[in-house]
């Protein structure tokens, strides 16, 4: 299985695609590129990198989401790997509006799982699709930002870049 790999620049740091046939296995900041590497060949041994249309296409859309077209990330289809728990969570983050936040609580509430907060927030900080897979829109339950593995100044900077655009 190839899995092709790009880069572009944003306003918040390199990015670090990774795009197989099944879809997009990781969007992470290159401030943590060995890290992906790793995970990805954990996950995909088999896996060859290189580089391909694939992946320039979803690094287009992730371009255009910066450059103000928040649509442009809803083509792209997420195909990282996880357990049940965290594919339910993940999933439940794709729910939450665009400009919108929610809590741990909420989401752990929206998979049936009332009483797994602090599980949520494990399985959203090991989110490998970062904006396609919002976990930046989770906060903590008195409204102030918390936990982002980007660090929150990007988290930041990606709440007020969505709030602003959706004004």
């Amino acid at each position: 299985m190839l899995i092709e790999l790009s880069h572009l620049d944003s306003p918040v740091g390199g990015v670090l695609l990774a795009v197989s046939s099944a879809g997009l296995c990781a969007l992470d900041f290159t401030d943590s590129e060995g890290g992906v590497r790793q995970r990805l060949a954990r996950a995909h041994p088999e896996a060859t990198f290189g580089s391909g249309p694939r992946a320039d296409q979803a690094a287009r859309r992730v371009r255009a989401y910066f450059d103000g077209d928040l649509s442009a990330l809803e083509g792209l289809q997420p195909a990282a790997t996880g357990t049940e728990f965290q594919q339910a969570v993940w999933a439940a983050l794709r729910q939450i509006p665009l400009g919108a936040t929610t809590s741990y609580a909420r989401i752990a509430a929206a998979i049936g799982k009332p009483k797994a907060v602090r599980a949520v927030g494990a399985a959203n900080g090991r989110n490998p699709i970062a904006l396609v897979v919002p976990c930046h829109r989770v906060i903590a339950a008195d409204g102030t930002l918390c936990g982002y593995a980007g660090g929150l100044w990007r988290k930041q900077w990606l709440l007020k870049h969505e709030r602003a655009l959706l004004a």
